[in-house]
């Protein structure tokens, strides 16, 4: 088990620390609820969604959250979203791929094509996920995401805010500069529920089939696409603004 995963919480620098980001994301989900109404949460159900689920439901705040069921998911992830239903009384507003974009790819590629090459792993990603994500976005103002600078290169100088020119559309993030086991040990304090794939050894979860557990060591996101090189692991629904430093 990833030893973040189990965080010291008699640590008290760590638990401060948590608490000051905690409330540091509280106070901005507040604003994002007042000033960018409609908005609404991607969640992906890995932890980092869920520790932005129990702040927007604690609160009660009018953000509303989403998820893309891309029809290949794993179990557990269909499990959590039935637990979220007896944790917070929240069902969550679920977008499904067109059917004759995944229908179409299968034809062409096959039901596995996706790891012949990345060309085809994004195609297929675009009908399963950023395709049915335009539409969720479809009239809010902003939406709100669980990524963190930390995940991987690809995230590497993450704001905490920017304009999302793909989507047109604000977006926020605010547990951009939380630790991984500032994330665990929010979730652990605060008994929020999470995937149990984690529990196996999957930090980054998506489709089955193109996710692994990782190994002792590897980054957080090498069991995501893990057939690719690095600097591709991302699917399409983000797009991370370039830092330019003098």
């Amino acid at each position: 088990m990833n030893p973040n995963q189990n965080p010291d919480l008699k640590d008290a620098a760590l638990i401060a620390a948590v608490s000051a980001k905690a409330t540091a994301a509280r106070l901005l989900l507040q604003k994002i609820a007042l000033d960018f109404s409609p908005a609404t949460l991607a969640n992906s159900l890995g932890a980092e969604d869920m520790v932005l689920t129990d702040l927007i439901m604690k609160d009660k705040l009018g953000i509303e959250i989403f998820s893309l069921d891309t029809g290949r998911l794993p179990v557990e992830t269909y499990d959590l979203m039935q637990r979220l239903t007896r944790h917070y009384g929240l069902f969550l507003k679920m977008y499904n791929p067109r059917n004759e974009l995944v229908e179409e790819f299968v034809r062409t590629h096959g039901i596995n094509g996706f790891y012949q090459s990345v060309d085809l792993r994004k195609a297929c990603c675009h009908a399963r996920k950023v395709e049915p994500l335009r539409r969720a976005l479809t009239g809010k103002k902003a939406w709100v995401t669980g990524l963190r600078a930390e995940q991987g290169e690809t995230r590497s100088g993450l704001p905490q805010r920017h304009f999302d020119e793909a989507n047109g559309l604000e977006k926020f993030n605010p547990l951009a500069d939380w630790t991984e086991q500032e994330v665990w040990a929010y979730i652990h304090l605060h008994e929020v529920p999470f995937n149990r794939l984690h529990d196996k050894g999957y930090p980054s979860i998506g489709c089955a089939p193109c996710t692994r557990a990782i190994e002792p060591g590897e980054p957080l996101r090498a069991g995501r696409w893990w057939w690719e090189s690095a600097d591709t692991k991302e699917c399409g629904l983000h797009s991370i603004p370039v830092v330019v430093t003098a």
